[in-house]
């Protein structure tokens, strides 16, 4: 079963919007360090109830997008793809931590896989 296992904020400025989300809920915030702009968002301690999520520039037109984790992310887009909905973007590879891809259901809304590396074998 895929759970939801992070969630993407895409603002046209990821630094107020950084401002803004600390400000108001608390959340800690920090630049990823990678190639792109990157803020990961710490919504609350480890072992509470809830997700992490990062904020983005606004490459897509939706404003939050929600990442599931699975076992296989190759099946899964094919799984996908079988439905009727599409991969959008990607595989991508999230140094240290997996590979990912966004794909949009048949409605349009994007959603992002992840298949963390020890699924892989690596």
């Amino acid at each position: 079963m895929g759970r939801l296992v992070h969630f993407e904020i895409l603002a046209s400025n990821p630094e107020e919007a950084a401002k803004f989300y600390e400000s108001v809920f608390g959340w800690e915030i920090a630049t990823w360090g990678g190639e792109q702009s990157y803020w990961l968002i710490t919504t609350g301690p480890e072992g509470v109830p809830g997700i992490n999520g990062a904020i983005m520039g606004k490459n897509f037109s939706q404003s939050v997008i929600n990442t599931i984790d699975v076992d296989s992310l190759d099946e899964m887009i094919a799984k996908v793809e079988a439905a009727g909905g599409k991969k959008v973007h990607g595989p991508t590879e999230v140094p240290g931590v997996g590979m990912h891809a966004y794909c949009e259901d048949l409605d349009g809304t994007l959603f992002g896989m992840m298949q963390a590396f020890e699924e892989m074998g690596e």
